[in-house]
């Protein structure tokens, strides 16, 4: 038999919270909507980014909250709350969910698209990835604690002390990639989904015996409740997009791409597949980069790479639709999706 028992189960509680996200999200989201249009809660726009942007001026923002809400509802009904790994995706979600609010609150207190300071961000970040990769570490198997597999070759090798610096690396990154990457109507929701349907996949995989041994990924016990938790967040997303397409009626905010680029970054270290998430995530990598190059080119030799960073707007000062830029980078993250699949192959 291709699943056993215990995959089965998993793959039907997946589709029960994927639904669960969904409903809650699509219909709580209006009457956020209409709750934070009325305290006059609108996102900053930034006055040197696209003009087009000038026109988003009014629209809500922290729409992130039901995206949150919504998934942590869902988890909590379907998922065994004896599960450690539950518990470590809760506390990054909200968390960063946390920060994010407070990013958010001080953007709308001043008026400015500016919040926390960066450093202040990060420090909190790496405080909150190390308490989670330790107890991460401490739910999987020794052999298994502070190993790297590299996609394809399947090579492994241990990291030793050295691997919670890598970690924690790894999902300050991905935190901070994602966030960078929510900058235009829709364009981080449809990523984030196909990250996490790879990733629920690899959940079902690498916390099943037998299709662990015949995939080569490592066994991680009871690292199954990844998939029903990357379920339940494509429900919320999917929800949330409908009301985030352009011409958006509410933005997501740093609540929601802080709180989920935490629970991506700490799926990929909860299975031990942090490599494997730069390359089905390689958009996030992407933005990411292009804003560390921008920023390192200008203030080193006072020249700049891109128009603009990170690299959707770039393309937008190329000429090219707010819809087209979204569109290539959505058929983009789904290629990339699959490439990261065929490792399983």
């Amino acid at each position: 038999m291709l699943f056993s028992v215990l995959s089965s189960n998993v793959l039907m509680s997946c589709l029960i919270a994927f639904l669960t996200a969904y409903l809650l999200c699509f219909l709580g989201m209006p009457k956020f909507i209409n709750k934070m249009k009325s305290l006059k809660k609108e996102q900053p726009i930034r006055l040197n980014g696209p003009q087009t942007h000038l026109t988003k001026k009014g629209t809500p923002t922290m729409g992130g909250i039901v995206i949150l809400l919504s998934t942590l509802v869902s988890v909590l009904l379907w998922c065994p709350l004896t599960n450690g790994f539950l518990w470590i995706l809760i506390f990054v979600m909200l968390s960063m969910g946390l920060l994010g609010f407070y990013d958010d609150f001080c953007k709308l207190k001043s008026s400015s698209p500016n919040g926390i300071s960066e450093n202040k961000r990060l420090l909190i970040e790496f405080i909150v990835a190390t308490i989670a990769i330790l107890f991460a570490m401490y739910l999987t198997p020794t052999k298994v604690m502070t190993a790297l597999q590299i996609p394809y070759f399947k090579t492994v090798f241990g990291l030793s002390f050295l691997y919670v610096v890598f970690a924690a690396f790894v999902f300050t990154g991905t935190v901070n990639a994602v966030n960078l990457t929510d900058g235009l109507d829709g364009l981080v929701s449809v990523p984030l989904i196909i990250s996490f349907i790879c990733f629920a996949i690899l959940g079902i995989i690498t916390g099943d015996l037998t299709l662990a041994r015949r995939v080569s990924l490592f066994y991680i016990p009871d690292v199954w409740v990844i998939s029903i938790f990357a379920s339940a967040s494509c429900g919320a997303l999917l929800a949330f997009l409908y009301y985030n397409k352009k011409p958006a009626q509410i933005f997501m905010g740093d609540i929601g791409a802080l709180g989920m680029g935490a629970v991506l970054g700490m799926m990929a270290i909860c299975l031990h597949q942090e490599l494997l998430l730069a390359i089905i995530g390689s958009l996030f990598v992407i933005e990411a980069l292009s804003d560390v190059i921008q920023v390192f080119s200008y203030k080193r030799f006072k020249k700049r790479i891109f128009l603009m960073a990170p690299i959707h707007h770039h393309f937008e000062k190329k000429g090219w639709s707010e819809v087209k830029v979204v569109r290539c980078f959505w058929l983009f993250s789904f290629f990339m999706g699959l490439i990261g699949l065929a490792t399983l192959l």
